[in-house]
């Protein structure tokens, strides 16, 4: 996790982002244990009641688990919950600027799906082409 903490959010909500990051990465794999609150509270020089806070939102959304006398501990299904989340925001919020960008571009699929994209002469022409159309009509 990085040590740096930013302004724009308290740090438990920093904390507890880190720690999604850290499942939808592979990092944490169903089944492994979170980094303990003293060890993290310790080392990142926060309060503990900091640490448990971001811990307590993950077990909030179901993503951990608390075991008794043992820790807390990535639940199963997580990464797929996550994952799942994480698209439904992309498509909600971003997409449709993203999308919007293309429109503009007049970019088609092919321009997005080759390697090198809009940067040939031929996919250059074809996108003025394409805007020419749009203005056309």
């Amino acid at each position: 996790m990085d040590r740096e903490w930013n302004d724009s959010q308290p740090i438990y909500r920093q904390l507890r982002d880190r720690v999604v990051a850290m499942i939808l990465e592979g990092v944490l794999k169903e089944g492994d244990p979170l980094p303990s609150v003293r060890n993290v509270s310790a080392e990142y020089r926060v309060n503990p009641l900091t640490v448990l806070k971001g811990y307590q939102e993950l077990v909030d959304e179901e993503l951990v688990e608390k075991r008794r006398g043992l820790g807390m501990f990535v639940k199963d299904g997580a990464r797929n919950l996550l994952l799942r989340g994480e698209r439904e925001k992309f498509l909600a919020e971003e997409w449709p600027r993203v999308h919007a960008t293309i429109q503009r571009l007049g970019l088609k699929a092919e321009d997005l799906l080759s390697k090198n994209g809009n940067s040939s002469k031929a996919s250059s022409k074809d996108a003025v082409k394409t805007n020419r159309d749009r203005e056309e009509r």
